[in-house]
């Protein structure tokens, strides 16, 4: 199993987006989810990233990267809205773990979004804990408004923004590890019809990434 540990922020990207574009071509190689493999994981795990992303049951982040076993340590909630339960086991993937990526994975016709703009637009209210839900992708939408933006793709853009920021704003563990080198936190937008994962936001690797996002 490859040791997280010697890989650098860039390498981690990179291994991620290659299996990307193997699950988009249709060529996926499935590593790394024999037997083989489930023994080896079986004393620790060693994932090469931290994805925290949307629940939505099309964005299985093993599938879409092409990864298996021990590869990924996976965080999910709806419309990926981040509580202390989040940031506590995005922390325990970066400094127990010693995961150098980050990743926050949004996608189009996310429905949380799509609630929280019907909110705003129209007064549309939501009951339960659903509420609750909508409530912390709201400011998402708010700015995305106040910027002037009307398109789906910039208010899914936005919010993963948003998330982003807020995970380095309150995580002074995250911080310190971009700070340090150690880590990059990415922004991942999904495209649900080509299986796509494009890139809308990074810190960590600005001066090997810059200008490739769309």
């Amino acid at each position: 199993m490859a040791n997280t540990q010697t890989l650098t922020p860039r390498e981690a990207f990179e291994m991620l987006m290659a299996g990307n574009q193997r699950f988009v071509a249709g060529a996926p190689e499935h590593p790394n989810q024999d037997a083989a493999r489930r023994t080896e994981v079986v004393p620790a795990q060693n994932p090469f990233a931290v994805v925290f992303g949307c629940s939505d049951s099309r964005l299985a982040a093993e599938i879409i990267f092409d990864r298996g076993l021990g590869d990924l340590f996976v965080v999910r909630t709806a419309g990926h809205v981040a509580g202390p339960e989040v940031l506590g086991s995005i922390e325990y993937g970066v400094s127990m773990l010693a995961s150098p990526l980050v990743v926050v994975l949004g996608h189009d016709a996310c429905g949380a979004v799509a609630a929280a703009r019907a909110t705003v637009e129209d007064g549309t209210a939501a009951g339960g804990y659903v509420r609750d839900v909508i409530e912390r992708v709201t400011p998402s939408v708010l700015a995305a408004r106040v910027a002037g933006l009307t398109d789906d793709a910039d208010f899914i853009a936005g919010h993963i923004r948003h998330t982003v920021d807020l995970l380095l704003d309150r995580s002074r563990v995250l911080g310190d590890a971009v700070d340090a080198g150690r880590v990059a936190v990415v922004g991942l937008s999904y495209r649900l019809a080509d299986g796509t994962a494009r890139l809308v936001t990074v810190r960590g690797l600005e001066d090997v990434l810059v200008g490739s996002a769309p």
